[in-house]
């Protein structure tokens, strides 16, 4: 099972993730974790990320995809992954079509968590204010401001990679507002009949 999943920050992603990496046993695979041990093991990629990290710059898609290439390629990954949080931008998306097809490895499907932005933000400031008359700390990225950032930042250039592998026939939509027994339910339907 090879999947993307797509969805603004609070939709649910990580937590379906999870749920997924126990369900077939493959790895859930985060770039930036992946850059981290890429650069940590001074692999040959791993080494040009850190050089331009060094310099002070933004890691590029090509460095990026690469990791990703090498990272499908460990015996865990054999039978699928999930990608959470990339691509990020179309151009990424379509570099990381070309690598995979020089891999001869298809996506099975591109789940797109979809969410209310202002039913999200409402949720996100409920908790925050729970947490808080709790006596709890609320995390400065689980704060109202952050979130909204993140949401903008989101539709700026992320919202656009739904719609291109939408044309492709790989996007499968699943309503991020239903309880999250609900979400997993809509997916293992949807991965039920992308596997017939």
């Amino acid at each position: 099972m090879r999947l993307i999943i797509l969805g603004p920050p609070g939709a649910g992603k990580g937590t379906q993730s999870v749920r997924l990496v126990e369900k077939y046993q493959i790895p859930q695979l985060s770039t930036g974790d992946m850059l981290r041990a890429a650069v940590k093991h001074e692999t040959p990629i791993g080494l040009k990320a850190k050089e331009v990290m060094a310099a002070g710059h933004l890691v590029s898609d090509e460095i990026v995809v690469g990791i990703v290439a090498d990272r499908i390629e460990e015996p865990d990954a054999h039978n699928g992954f999930i990608l959470d949080g990339f691509p990020r931008t179309v151009p990424q998306a379509e570099a990381l079509d070309k690598m995979l097809a020089s891999k001869n490895v298809q996506l099975d499907a591109v789940l797109e968590l979809v969410i209310d932005h202002e039913k999200l933000m409402a949720r996100i400031k409920k908790r925050a204010a729970d947490m808080e008359a709790a006596g709890q700390t609320v995390r400065a990225d689980d704060r109202p401001e952050a979130l909204f950032k993140r949401l903008e930042a989101y539709n700026a250039y992320t919202a656009a990679v739904g719609p291109y592998y939408e044309k492709k026939g790989l996007l499968r939509k699943v309503d991020g507002m239903q309880p999250i027994e609900a979400v997993a339910a809509a997916i293992d339907k949807i991965l039920g009949e992308d596997k017939s």
